[in-house]
């Protein structure tokens, strides 16, 4: 059901014929919270079938989705202020994911669900913009100092403890998941602006949005349904638009070395969404290792983040999508011991204690994560993975 009601071009007339066969309406709302999918189902179930689902699983429908709504709305209002602001102060930003991808990729900021507001802008300009997000209220969950001094925090986040809304600055040097780094110089050239609610918001071209929500769904193991989502919705309606220059996303893959982690994220689209592709890029997917890497994501699916990952399974996972016997030996590595805020001892340390904090590193993911559900990271992670991946 919830890939029937995922599906970019939703088939109503499967859905109802799902719906009279017999649902368990407990364990599908419990698994479309669990992946993320609570808006998407409510939309599709209420279109192809709201008079044939039960009261009580309608009123929970109904009752989820306008609070994803109201919800969505102060986000969307804080995003217009929070660009605005960094706008005004001359700073170069976009945002991703979000809202923004939920109007590229489905044409509603209702339609997905998500926690916070992603932000990215140069590593160089961080500093200027966490003065701005001081200015218009929020509080810094990350030591600038320690960015001052050099340190690379897995994001800079932000939030307002009267509205508990989170936002999380995203640079180059933080975007750690890609094997090597997004020159943002050229994803903020590329920007295109996105209007919802009656604004418009500078946001990453579809093109890179489709690479970054690629590396973020390997980052996390693709344990939710909703990435694959995303990743249908925005191939079918950018391409129905005329405006997914394929090229360049193809392009910033291979820049980044992230080509695999792309050509997985459409693999799984193809395969479980039925999404439609150029022919040759398509063949290029289809003749790629990504295959055996989807079978071991699908195969884990229905689980979501409930199942158990290895830290070894996961470790192994992470080089397949990077590649290549040089790269991902190099990548795992990095990631392993490059420290973020859970590992830094005193912002003023010299970097005899920061070669410390790389080498404890691993030792410590590994006593955290070891035994950990499918949802936490591994050693070969970054503990930035044990906050919310709602976005």
């Amino acid at each position: 059901m919830l890939v029937a009601c995922g599906a970019p071009q939703a088939d109503a007339p499967r859905i109802r014929e799902r719906v009279r066969a017999g649902v368990d309406w407990a364990a599908l709302l419990t698994l479309a919270e669990g992946h993320g999918m609570v808006p998407l189902l409510a939309k599709r179930l209420g279109d192809a079938a709201e008079a044939e689902i039960p009261a009580e699983a309608r009123r929970i429908l109904h009752d989820q989705r306008r609070s994803q709504a109201f919800f969505a709305l102060a986000m969307d209002a804080e995003l217009f202020r929070v660009c605005g602001r960094l706008e005004a102060a001359g700073l170069e930003a976009a945002v991703v994911k979000g809202p923004a991808l939920a109007v590229q990729a489905f044409g509603d900021p209702g339609l997905r669900q998500y926690s916070d507001l992603d932000i990215v802008l140069r590593h160089r300009d961080v500093l200027r913009a966490a003065a701005v997000m001081r200015e218009a209220g929020f509080d810094a969950k990350v030591s600038l100092e320690a960015a001052a001094a050099g340190r690379i925090p897995g994001q800079f986040l932000f939030t307002r403890a009267e509205t508990r809304i989170v936002v999380e600055l995203h640079t180059e040097r933080t975007l750690r998941y890609f094997p090597r780094a997004l020159a943002l110089d050229g994803v903020l050239a590329r920007r295109v602006r996105v209007k919802f609610d009656g604004h418009e918001a500078a946001a990453v071209s579809p093109a890179d949005s489709l690479v970054m929500i690629c590396v973020h769904g390997s980052k996390h193991l693709w344990q939710r349904l909703m990435w694959i989502a995303d990743v249908a919705a925005l191939v079918a309606r950018q391409q129905s638009l005329g405006a997914l220059d394929w090229p360049r996303a193809l392009a910033t893959a291979r820049e980044t070395g992230a080509g695999r982690m792309l050509r997985l994220g459409l693999r799984l689209a193809m395969d479980e969404f039925d999404t439609r592709i150029p022919k040759d890029i398509a063949a290029a997917v289809r003749g790629d290792a990504a295959g055996r890497l989807a079978a071991s994501v699908m195969s884990r699916l229905p689980n979501g983040e409930n199942g158990r990952i290895t830290v070894a399974e996961r470790a192994a996972f992470r080089m397949r999508m990077c590649g290549g016997p040089l790269r991902s030996p190099a990548y795992l590595l990095r990631l392993a011991f490059a420290p973020t805020e859970d590992d830094w001892g005193e912002a003023t340390a010299g970097w005899g204690s920061r070669w410390l904090e790389a080498v404890r590193r691993p030792a410590r993911l590994a006593r955290k994560y070891g035994g950990a559900r499918q949802g936490a990271p591994s050693a070969a992670g970054a503990p930035e993975e044990n906050k919310k991946a709602r976005a």
